[in-house]
C-alpha cells in the first residue's frame, strides 16, 4: 500500500445501540460502507491483529485514545481501529477499553483487510487469518500516509511495533502540516 492509493469499497457488518430493541441486549445490525467510515473526513486508520491481545490492548488502542486530542489539533477528523474481529468482539474489546474518542470497525471476514494486501496467516499462534499491523492517514477515502510494520509474512514469529504507533502518526502529522 501506498500514498494515493484510494481505499477498497466494502460493506462492514456492525452491530449498533438501538434503544428501541427490547432486552438484554440492545442492538441491532447496521451495514457501514467505506464511504460511511472515510468519505469528506480525515482520519487515522490504524489496524491490528487481534482485539484483546498485548500489544493492542495495552500500547496500540490506548496511545490513540489517549492521543485523540493531538490527532484533532493536526487536522484528524476521526481515528478509527479496525481488526479481523467480528462486531460483537470489537464492541465487547471498544467497551471494556473504556473508548470515547477512538471508534472500532469490525472486519470480521477480511474483505476490506485482504483487498488491502495485509491479510496474514498467523496459524501458528491459533488466530487464523489476522490483519498485518498498521496505520494510514485517510483523506476523504484516499491514503495520504502509510505506516506499515516491518517484515510482513505468514506465520511471523513476534509482533513488531512502531511503525504504526501513534507517535509515530502524529510525528508525521506534525512534520507534514
Amino acid at each position: 500500500m501506498q500514498a494515493g492509493v484510494t481505499l477498497p469499497k466494502i460493506t462492514f457488518k456492525t452491530r449498533v445501540r438501538d434503544e428501541s430493541v427490547d432486552g438484554d441486549n440492545p442492538f441491532r445490525w447496521q451495514d457501514m460502507t467505506t464511504d460511511d467510515y472515510f468519505a469528506d473526513k480525515r482520519v487515522v486508520l490504524f489496524s491490528l491483529p487481534g482485539a484483546f491481545t498485548p500489544t493492542c490492548s495495552t500500547y496500540q488502542l490506548p496511545g490513540y485514545e489517549n492521543g485523540a486530542a493531538d490527532f484533532a489539533a493536526e487536522g484528524i477528523d476521526e481515528i478509527y481501529c479496525m481488526s479481523v474481529n467480528d462486531s460483537f468482539v470489537m464492541n465487547k474489546w471498544a467497551q471494556s477499553q473504556d473508548l470515547k474518542n477512538v471508534k472500532v470497525i469490525p472486519d470480521g471476514s477480511g474483505t476490506f483487510t485482504r483487498q488491502m494486501g495485509m491479510l496474514v496467516s498467523k496459524d501458528n499462534l491459533g488466530f487464523g487469518m489476522r490483519s498485518w499491523r498498521y496505520a494510514a492517514v485517510v483523506n476523504n477515502g484516499v491514503i495520504e500516509a502509510w505506516f506499515e510494520e516491518p517484515g510482513r509474512v505468514d506465520e511471523r514469529e513476534g509482533d513488531p511495533y512502531g511503525e504504526s504507533a501513534p507517535e509515530t502518526v502524529l510525528a508525521w502529522l506534525k512534520a507534514n502540516k
